[in-house]
């Protein structure tokens, strides 16, 4: 089945979520590795926002460390599933203690309750993959940024869990695994969302289990299972999960499954006049890399 006709199923997506609040933390590894490695990027970047909006916060790991790098800034925790928020407002006595400088707020990326131009940057470890309309959610990023503000994200690439997309496939025809789009067509979509000076790159993951079962497990820990519109109604059968671990062998090495995860890293800034205005998309030169 041809991947733009897959959409997410939010509300299967919001409620898995809900029930991974819980088992997150000791399952999101690769999210917290990915956090760092994007977090690293804001030590060259000549940028202090004021007020700071993580989309896709979750439990509170990116605003946790967003308050300790940008300790004078206040910070919007926003996500889809209130549990997750539950437990970020909770994570650590610091949060506790700081928590009149964040504020959570249950909603989604492509519905931002914020004001035009009240942000000045926002953050996204992750979640991007999740919304069903790129296009409508980089627009709204662009709409609550102020001139000037910051765009920095990861997401995940085409080539993200490749082999259990082809295990499954080699099965039947539904869609098992969620869709990701690739890095050029998120650079395009940033174009069009009138983002300045746009950068992408791309990191590639290797990921290791003992069995299939066991990377299907993590996935449901932190709620990241299959929520697509086109997956199949009914429970799998014996028969069918087995065809897909004898499928998934051939890439047995050394002992253990690999699991490949393509990682895409995105920055931009909104520009301080308008393209439309002018013709020209301007930012500051005191917030370009060091």
């Amino acid at each position: 089945m041809s991947s733009d006709v897959i959409k997410i199923d939010k509300k299967l997506a919001q409620l898995a979520f809900e029930r991974a609040a819980k088992t997150y933390d000791e399952a999101a590894v690769l999210q917290r590795e990915v956090n760092h490695h994007l977090l690293e990027r804001l030590e060259y970047i000549n940028h202090q926002p004021k007020t700071i909006l993580d989309v896709g916060a979750g439990t509170g790991y990116a605003t946790h460390a967003l308050q300790k790098i940008y300790s004078g800034s206040n910070i919007i925790a926003l996500d889809i599933a209130y549990p997750m928020l539950s437990v970020a407002r909770s994570r650590t006595q610091l949060l506790q203690r700081l928590k009149k400088k964040i504020k959570f707020i249950n909603a989604e990326a492509e519905k931002l309750p914020l004001s035009d131009n009240s942000v000045d940057m926002v953050y996204s470890n992750l979640t991007v993959q999740w919304v069903n309309d790129l296009d409508l959610a980089l627009r709204e990023f662009t709409r609550v940024l102020k001139p000037g503000g910051m765009l920095l994200f990861s997401t995940f690439g085409p080539d993200t869990l490749k082999e259990l997309r082809a295990s499954w496939s080699a099965v039947d025809q539904y869609s098992h695994v969620n869709p990701f789009i690739d890095m050029h067509d998120v650079g395009d979509a940033m174009m069009r969302a009138r983002l300045a000076e746009p950068v992408m790159d791309v990191e590639n993951f290797t990921l290791t289990y003992k069995t299939v079962f066991s990377l299907m497990r993590e996935l449901k820990a932190i709620g990241a299972h299959n929520v697509t519109s086109a997956r199949p109604k009914g429970l799998m059968g014996k028969s069918h999960i087995k065809a897909v671990e004898q499928r998934y062998e051939q890439y047995r090495q050394d002992g253990v499954l690999p699991v490949s995860y393509e990682v895409v890293y995105g920055h931009a800034w909104k520009p301080v006049v308008s393209a439309q205005q002018t013709g020209e998309i301007n930012i500051p030169i005191d917030s370009l890399k060091k």
